[in-house]
């Protein structure tokens, strides 16, 4: 048979991603002694990239007797496609050695990409300074490459610095510069670009929509989609989607993210992987766990995302052995697990106290999968010793962990000495922290309560008196309640709201019924210099509070309220929230900036450890 059937037959299964009928074609141009032939091996390279066969790629192009700028290209396509941006940068460093083989506009735009990708910006600044110096220098395909580069790795002003030397600015030079703003957090700039775009395409919006709502700029993000949608933009592509499904997780709108899935269903997107897996993540940190699994069952194809959405899901809400058994389903779908899966699945075994599970995964991630721990791999580890008592091991593992601990870490520490009565260890670890630097004020009111138990005094007002130095101030505290049709924000201390008589009226017959059943007010948070019925009343007024009396009296009777803190629930607080679940009937979810809790029937998801 002809050469030409042979690229027609290559490029078929390319196009159709159909990697059994690559090697089978390769194995009858190997047989036929055509494999020299130029172009199948290129089109060979082209083709098993395409499918998904890296490391048959890499072979063949190991075993050329002769590479050029297309092989290469072909190579570093393959590379990038499959999310193996080290490796094209690997085998690029020794190709880029021989002074015969020259780089040209694609390959360079290749790798940019993969410097891109592995977040090489020093190697990246290398192939820009290369690249000024070819023929290529005036390519504006690469130049919008490098505009993207520098903008993910955080160097906007570099990334404009090639934007305006561009000549003919494209749709993706545009786009590229105002997400690169956007992720930045430089919202002006974005908006500025962003309004001064000749034609603004889907593309445009979803860049700057995208990038707002990955510089945690949310409420931007979906009203400009609100306005998107006005101007009557066509959504033919539903990246934009998953975006803004993402902003309605972060803020737990619960009811927009149920509108926002309804336009999926309605533009025919729901079986976009991408756009479901947004969704499952978005209905678990919307504390709806049952719509989560529903979408994740219904799933014709699931990837890593999608197991290890539902599975640091159904860990977040306190269902750990629902998660393990989800990690061993995904196992036997012959699915591999990510650093990600790894952190739900030891935050699981820290909710149940399975120490053994969770050092025996911690191991596994390690030996069999190869991922190198994280400081959020550690810090799991550490709250499963310090949650099961463990203190010992918990303390040698910070002092041997290759990570300098944060303020968190110490903190869990020292909360676990606390709750385990372990007053010698907690009164050590408190001296240490004692000398550093803080910023978050629970830190400072845990040291001063671990003196305070210890009977300490001259350290409590040390720590008190180092809070004024250090004007360490408390972050006020908001929660926010999501009941549908409308969302309501309360600050803690809030007295003018016009519900305030029916939620103090409320609450108050609360409190009442709490103190017969033996409730008494914890008041070892609030830090102002008052006498005990002044700091009870303090408490009284925490927003997380208001929006319980809230929703009991605006949402429907019988339905969950969900709630959503700035900060972390107070000890007070949650044991308040265990009581009104029981007296009401009523399951309440509280997302707080470092747990999710779900109480219900006097209990709570995380077992009183947060």
């Amino acid at each position: 048979m002809p050469i030409s059937h042979y690229l027609f037959q290559l490029q078929q299964s390319a196009t159709r991603h159909a990697p059994s009928l690559a090697k089978k074609l390769h194995a009858q141009i190997f047989k036929l002694g055509l494999h020299l032939c130029q172009p199948l091996p290129n089109t060979l390279l082209d083709a098993y990239g395409k499918c998904g066969l890296l490391q048959h790629a890499l072979q063949l192009f190991e075993e050329l007797p002769h590479t050029d700028r297309v092989s290469w290209a072909s190579l570093l396509t393959a590379c990038n496609l499959s999310n193996q941006p080290h490796v094209a940068l690997s085998v690029s460093c020794s190709v880029l050695k021989d002074a015969r083989l020259q780089p040209d506009h694609f390959v360079f735009a290749s790798l940019v990409k993969a410097c891109t990708n592995s977040g090489d910006i020093r190697l990246g600044k290398q192939v820009h300074a290369r690249f000024l110096l070819s023929p290529f220098w005036e390519d504006d395909v690469v130049k919008s490459s490098l505009i993207d580069m520098y903008a993910r790795c955080g160097f906007p002003d570099n990334a404009r610095a090639v934007f305006d030397s561009i000549s003919s600015l494209n749709s993706i030079s545009w786009t590229a510069m105002i997400s690169g703003y956007a992720r930045c957090g430089r919202k002006s700039d974005a908006f500025e670009l962003f309004h001064r775009v000749p034609e603004k395409n889907l593309f445009c919006w979803t860049a700057l929509i995208s990038g707002l709502v990955q510089s945690e700029n949310e409420v931007d993000g979906l009203c400009l989609f609100i306005e998107m949608r006005k101007d009557g933009i066509d959504i033919v592509d539903p990246l934009v989607l998953s975006s803004v499904v993402g902003a309605c997780a972060n803020l737990a709108v619960l009811e927009l993210g149920k509108q926002i899935h309804d336009l999926v269903i309605t533009l025919g997107f729901e079986s976009c992987l991408f756009v479901s897996n947004a969704l499952i993540d978005m209905y678990a940190k919307c504390s709806d766990l049952l719509a989560a699994k529903d979408i994740f069952y219904n799933l014709c194809r699931k990837d890593v995302v999608s197991w290890t959405s539902i599975i640091v899901g159904t860990a977040q809400h306190g269902q750990a052995e629902e998660a393990l058994a989800l990690y061993d389903e995904m196992v036997l779908a012959g699915i591999k697990p990510n650093e990600v899966t790894f952190v739900g699945l030891i935050y699981a075994c820290s909710n149940v106290g399975l120490v053994s599970k969770g050092r025996a995964l911690f191991r596994s991630m390690v030996e069999d999968y190869r991922i190198s721990p994280s400081l959020k791999h550690y810090t799991c580890l550490l709250d499963l010793f310090s949650r099961s008592g463990y203190l010992e091991e918990a303390e040698n593992l910070i002092k041997t962990m290759p990570f300098e601990p944060d303020e968190p870490t110490w903190a869990a520490l020292l909360s676990a000495c606390k709750s385990h009565g372990n007053t010698q260890m907690a009164i050590r670890i408190a001296d240490h922290l004692s000398n550093l630097k803080f910023q978050d004020t629970s830190t400072y009111i845990l040291l001063s309560n671990i003196y305070a138990g210890a009977g300490m005094w001259e350290n409590v007002s040390k720590v008190r008196k180092l809070m004024v130095m250090m004007e360490v101030k408390k972050e006020p505290g908001y929660s926010s309640i999501d009941l549908g049709k409308e969302s309501h924000v309360f600050y803690a201390g809030e007295t003018s709201h016009p519900m305030k008589d029916e939620i103090l009226v409320l609450m108050s017959k609360l409190d009442a019924e709490m103190r017969k059943r033996g409730y008494v007010p914890d008041t070892s948070s609030v830090l102002h210099d008052m006498d005990q019925q002044e700091k009870e009343r303090q408490l009284f007024w925490h927003s997380e509070r208001l929006a319980v009396a809230y929703g009991l009296l605006k949402a429907v009777p019988g339905t969950i309220i969900r709630i959503v803190k700035n900060l972390r629930v107070c000890a007070d607080c949650h044991t308040v929230f265990k009581l009104i679940s029981t007296i009401t009937s009523r399951e309440i979810y509280v997302r707080d900036v470092k747990r999710y809790h779900h109480f219900k029937d006097g209990k709570c998801s995380c077992n009183d450890f947060w």
